[in-house]
């Protein structure tokens, strides 16, 4: 019996294993799912050479925002060793001025001791408006960012901030590639990923209706289908 393939599912800011839970239900009989602990440093690079060390051969690989920008990272660094790549409500350029001031403004509040104000300040931007009453899918966002901690969080916002733009390398990434993006997006808009895609020749563009940043959990079984048809191209 062959061996399974391993599918990495990279999390964003303030998230863990938890973000992917509709995702390893889906897909652990088939795959060996894999999600990397991004909240031990305090760049994108390190980020991703501590996942391609504990990640052992080719893997394919998901990442969802900030998960996206390390596996990005990971496409600079050693592509060959990534199957199939799929970005998640994720984007390749840098931040602009504007942004990197929010994310000052929201180290900021951690550091004076508010770190609990984050999570409510982030909600609505993080979930389509109509979602904000479901106490499910917010519990699970709350208990992620708990988890996650402060001191976690002002590593990945520091890496987000210090991390360079990833447009030069997408002409020069060669493998399946599949990505996704929801329509209501208001952290890494719908314009982050069509220009991904324009870069990138032979990726496919998933446009899921009525979602905001949290697709993979939003409308899991959309993203299952599209994850499941990316990880059946040849590779």
């Amino acid at each position: 019996m062959s061996e399974k393939e391993r599918l990495v599912l990279m999390p964003g800011l303030l998230c863990n294993e938890r973000l992917w839970a509709p995702q390893i239900s889906f897909f652990k009989d088939n795959y060996v799912c894999e999600v990397p602990d991004l909240t031990q440093e305090d760049s994108i690079e390190k980020l991703a050479l501590s996942v391609l060390k504990s990640v052992r051969g080719k893997f394919n690989l998901v990442g969802l925002s900030m998960g996206g920008y390390v596996s990005l990272e990971i496409m600079r660094i050693a592509p060959e060793r990534v199957k199939r790549l799929a970005l998640v409500d994720t984007k390749a350029r840098a931040d602009s001025p504007e942004q990197k001031r929010k994310r000052r403004g929201l180290l900021a509040l951690a550091g004076r001791g508010k770190f609990k104000g984050v999570t409510p300040h982030l909600m609505p931007l993080l979930i389509h408006p109509d979602r904000m009453n479901d106490t499910v899918l917010t519990g699970e966002i709350y208990k992620m960012a708990e988890e996650v901690g402060q001191a976690a969080f002002v590593k990945q916002q520091t890496a987000i901030l210090d991390r360079e733009s990833h447009l030069d390398i997408l002409a020069n990434i060669n493998c399946p590639v599949q990505i996704i993006c929801g329509r209501q997006d208001l952290i890494t808009p719908l314009d982050c990923s069509e220009e991904i895609h324009t870069e990138l020749s032979g990726a496919e563009l998933l446009v899921v209706e009525n979602c905001g940043h949290l697709s993979n959990v939003e409308e899991p079984e959309i993203v299952n289908k599209a994850l499941g048809k990316w990880l059946e191209r040849p590779a």
